[in-house]
C-alpha cells in the first residue's frame, strides 16, 4: 500500500431517492479524516471535492436510471482524477455521495493497472449487492448498479467508462455482508462467477474466516485490491445516518476485523467510503465510525 494517501469528495446524491449522503464527505472530513490519517505517520493531502449536478438543476431523464447521463460525466471524471493520484504515487481515499460513484473508482484504478497490464480484485463490504440494471431495478435508482457496471453488465454510459469492460473479472470480486439481495441480482450472482459472502456466512464461519477467503479470490492473480465500504455494511445501531439501513449487519469489532485484515495484507489499491447521511445520523456517529474504519484499513493496530 502506498505511504501517500489523497482524499477525494464527490458529493453526489442523484443515484438514489434519500437525498442527504452528498454531505457524507463533510461529515468524513468534520470526523478528522485528514488529522487522523496523518497522525499514523502517512502522507495524506486533501484535494476538495469534485464537482457534481444537483438534482434540481435537471430532469432525471429515464425513470429506469434516473440522472445517469449526470452520473457518468461525475464518474468519467472521478476516474480521470484517480488514474493520476496513482500515477504520482498516492492511493485514491474517495468520499461518497452514494454508491454509484464506485463506477468512476473502478474505472480509474482499472485503467491505470491496465496500461502495465495487470488487473485488480475487488472487496464490496455492503448489505447490498448493487448488480442491478436500469432493465431489472425495481427503482430506477443508480446506486443499487455500480457492481453490474463493473463486471459489465448494464448502463452502457457506465459500462463502458475508459473505454474497455470489464473493470473486474467477476473471479476476483468478493462481496461480504451481504443480506438484501433482489431477485435479478441472485441470478448474476449466480451466473457471473462473483463470490458472495452473506451475513449468515459470517455469522455460522465468522468474520476472520470469511474475510479470509474474501481476500483469497480478490488477490488471486490480481496486483492489487479496490476496496468498497458502504457504511450500512455494519448494523444501523452502529452506523444509523446511512442511504438504505438494513437490519443484521456486521458488528463494530466485524468492520473493524475486516480492515485490519485488509491492511494486513499491503495490497489495498483505493478506498472508497459511501453513503453516509448526516441528516438521519446522530451527532455524526456513523462518519466518526467511518474514520476510525479507514485508519484500520490504512494500517492503525492496537498494539
Amino acid at each position: 500500500m502506498s505511504q501517500k494517501i489523497r482524499i477525494i469528495g464527490v458529493p453526489m446524491d442523484l443515484g438514489q431517492r434519500r437525498r442527504g449522503v452528498d454531505m457524507g464527505p463533510s461529515a468524513l472530513r468534520v470526523a478528522g479524516l485528514q488529522a487522523r490519517i496523518k497522525q499514523l505517520g502517512l502522507h495524506v493531502e486533501d484535494i476538495g471535492n469534485i464537482p457534481v449536478k444537483q438534482p434540481e438543476e435537471m430532469s432525471y431523464g429515464e425513470k429506469n436510471a434516473k440522472y445517469m447521463a449526470e452520473i457518468a460525466e461525475t464518474c468519467l471524471d472521478l476516474a480521470a482524477i484517480v488514474e493520476k493520484s496513482l500515477e504520482e504515487g498516492f492511493l485514491p481515499l474517495v468520499l461518497g455521495g452514494d454508491h454509484s460513484i464506485a463506477s468512476g473508482v473502478a474505472a480509474g484504478v482499472s485503467s491505470f493497472y491496465r496500461k502495465h497490464k495487470k488487473e485488480i480484485g475487488y472487496i464490496w463490504l455492503d448489505a447490498h449487492g448493487d448488480m442491478n440494471t436500469p432493465e431489472s431495478s425495481p427503482s430506477g435508482n443508480v446506486h443499487g448498479m455500480p457492481l453490474a457496471t463493473i463486471m459489465g453488465y448494464g448502463a452502457p454510459e457506465l459500462v463502458d467508462l475508459m473505454g474497455f469492460k470489464p473493470k473486474v473479472e467477476p473471479g476476483n470480486i468478493v462481496i461480504v455482508g451481504a443480506r438484501d439481495l433482489d431477485a435479478q441480482e441472485r441470478k448474476i450472482a449466480k451466473r457471473s462467477g462473483v463470490h458472495v459472502f452473506t451475513m449468515r456466512d459470517i455469522d455460522e464461519r465468522g468474520m476472520r474466516e470469511v474475510m479470509a477467503d474474501a481476500l483469497k479470490y480478490a488477490m488471486d492473480d490480481t496486483s492489487g485490491v479496490s476496496v468498497s465500504l458502504d457504511m450500512d455494511f455494519v448494523d444501523p445501531s452502529d452506523a444509523p445516518g446511512v442511504g438504505t439501513p438494513v437490519r443484521g449487519g456486521v458488528t463494530y469489532r466485524e468492520a473493524h476485523l475486516a480492515m485490519e485484515m485488509l491492511a494486513d495484507t499491503e495490497s489495498m489499491v483505493s478506498l472508497e467510503i459511501v453513503e453516509i447521511n448526516p441528516i438521519i445520523d446522530e451527532h455524526n456517529r456513523t462518519a466518526l465510525l467511518g474514520v476510525e474504519l479507514a485508519l484500520s484499513a490504512v494500517g492503525k493496530k492496537i498494539l
